[in-house]
């Protein structure tokens, strides 16, 4: 394969990684920069930096030091003790994530497509173990895919954003935050999600031979995250503040664009959803089986069982408590991820 295909793939599923169904709604992006005003447009490029610098150097660091999961990469930054139990609570949030996650594609076939519940979870349970029989290159494939058609979308939802008479309302509206809430929001925004992708990203890393493909491949990952965090900040900031009143702010957008469009985009967050919860299982899979030594494909039919079980009752309750912790957690983590050197461990002569 062509060293820049590989490059794409690397960047494709780092961004897909990140982008996952909160992102596409459009309520993460509202949450954390749009209700910030004129000011959001540098905490984006802020947030694009960080994710340029902090998941190459993830990648990086999961390639020199052999990671094959997130607790080995947890017991090199943290030590072995309190990386185990770090990597035990992103274990346990993961889960409850997912959960969620899972729970979204059940209501996107019953919101949208008009079909139980239940059969949106079995569709995407039975697509993921499926999935994931092929390994990680699978999901490099996948996502291949998927981002392409998000790009797509969110350049034409620029473009007609562009004729509205709000159009420049990313650069004249005053927000009501102060300027430390401001400048915090894309620190935390990044460092929960750069900590939250581990599960995908280090097992990426270490399985990419090629250490330029992984540096190009996040550098181009991390400013395709900036483009979409700019695209949609762009289109809701049009729309403000009426946009702060929909669930699914970037779908109220969408839905206005035609039927075209509309399906487009329900199809899209069905795949961001499916994507991401691939990655996320095939992530969980490989940290559980460093110390469970059972068949890979056992421990992924458990995961995925419990996350069945906790979607039919909801997890909401218990992620409102699990993610300021584990949003406080983050940061420490990326802090220690910034202090980590590169290049000092195997392959280092490849640099």
């Amino acid at each position: 394969m062509r060293q820049s295909t590989k490059v794409l793939q690397v960047a494709f599923t780092y961004v897909g990684t990140i982008v996952g169904a909160g992102f596409a709604t459009g309520q993460e992006i509202l949450q954390f920069f749009t209700e910030y005003g004129k000011w959001a447009t540098l905490t984006i490029l802020l947030s694009c930096l960080l994710f340029v610098w902090l998941g190459t150097k993830m990648m990086l660091v999961a390639h020199d030091t052999g990671a094959k999961s997130y607790e080995d990469l947890n017991s090199h930054l943290f030590g072995k003790n309190a990386g185990k139990w770090i990597s035990f609570f992103t274990l346990f949030v993961l889960i409850g994530v997912n959960s969620v996650i899972l729970a979204g594609a059940g209501s996107v076939f019953m919101e949208h497509l008009h079909l139980s519940y239940q059969t949106g979870l079995l569709i995407t349970l039975v697509g993921t173990y499926l999935l994931l029989g092929r390994g990680i290159h699978a999901i490099l494939q996948m996502n291949s895919i998927v981002v392409p058609l998000m790009m797509t979308l969110s350049l034409f939802i620029l473009f007609h954003t562009t004729g509205h008479p709000g159009a420049a309302n990313f650069v004249r509206l005053e927000p009501d935050r102060s300027m430390f809430a401001t400048w915090l929001s894309p620190i935390l925004y990044s460092s929960f999600n750069l900590a939250m992708a581990q599960a995908i990203l280090v097992p990426l890393g270490s399985q990419i031979t090629d250490r330029r493909v992984i540096k190009y491949g996040g550098i181009l990952g991390g400013i395709g995250i900036g483009f979409m965090l700019m695209t949609a900040h762009f289109a809701m900031s049009a729309y403000m503040p009426g946009i702060k009143q929909f669930e699914v702010p970037m779908g109220s957008i969408a839905f206005a664009l035609g039927a075209a469009i509309q399906l487009m985009y329900i199809f899209l967050i069905f795949m961001e959803i499916f994507s991401t919860f691939v990655a996320d299982i095939y992530g969980i899979t490989l940290q559980v089986r460093e110390h469970l030594k059972v068949s890979p494909k056992l421990i992924t039919l458990f995961i995925m069982l419990s996350c069945f079980l906790l979607s039919q009752f909801g997890f909401s309750s218990l992620l409102s408590i699990l993610y300021p912790i584990y949003g406080t957690l983050a940061v420490v983590w990326v802090a220690h991820l910034i202090k980590s050197p590169l290049g000092s461990f195997k392959n280092k002569d490849n640099n």
